[in-house]
């Protein structure tokens, strides 16, 4: 175990609460954070606070509704159509522009203001939409960046980033919070908690990926 605190962006999805609990049994005592973005379903926000007061960790919302305003997309405006694939050019109108980087430097200055070096978040390259800030050398630039702008040395954990998404459900098993994270987060689109509606992208990933690790953990299982 290492001997420090850390802070989770935490926005009680599945990849965040699997990184929660990954937090958890990495560090000695565990922070998460939670932002009000503007997003049409701010319910995650209070799953989010109900898992993190049943893992005992101290958590905060922020509201930030700048992000909801500045950019053009289908999470923070009602009246865009989502996109049900990855475009084959340009980026899906899922993309928030912007929010992983607002994200990670608000949770800096916090983490800073209370002696917190390590920051924890659930991007992921392996399994994604084609969002550029959820990419490996963004994760690195920004590092160096904050890390410039405070005159402190953060440390950015990524536990998923080169893991896809049956890894993710693997992981959570091993953490002991596999059927938490299936039944009490939210990652669907549309707002629907637990298994989702089953047909936005969000949803399809995350079912994908559950359904190939649980066949994997019974063939594993027959062959013991």
């Amino acid at each position: 175990m290492i001997d420090d605190k850390v802070l989770v962006v935490y926005s009680g999805g599945q990849d965040s609460t699997t990184c929660l609990f990954w937090a958890k049994r990495e560090f000695k005592e565990v922070y998460a954070v939670s932002y009000r973005y503007g997003q049409k379903h701010e319910i995650e926000v209070e799953m989010a606070r109900k898992i993190a007061e049943k893992a005992g960790v101290s958590f905060e919302v922020m509201d930030i509704p700048l992000i909801g305003r500045l950019g053009h997309n289908s999470l923070t405006d009602a009246t865009m159509v989502m996109d049900q694939e990855v475009p084959e050019k340009g980026l899906p109108n899922t993309f928030v522009p912007g929010r992983n980087m607002f994200f990670l430097s608000i949770a800096a200055v916090y983490a800073r203001e209370r002696g917190i070096r390590h920051l924890v978040t659930g991007v992921s390259q392996t399994d994604y939409s084609g969002y550029p800030d959820c990419r490996d050398a963004f994760i690195k630039s920004l590092n160096v960046t904050l890390n410039l702008a405070m005159d402190y040395q953060f440390v950015l954990h990524t536990p998923l980033m080169w893991i896809d998404k049956a890894q993710t459900w693997e992981l959570a098993d091993q953490l002991g919070v596999l059927d938490l994270v299936r039944n009490e987060t939210l990652t669907c689109y549309n707002g629907i908690p637990g298994d989702g509606c089953g047909h936005c992208p969000s949803c399809k990933l995350r079912n994908e990926g559950l359904q190939k690790y649980l066949a994997q953990k019974a063939a594993r299982e027959k062959l013991a």
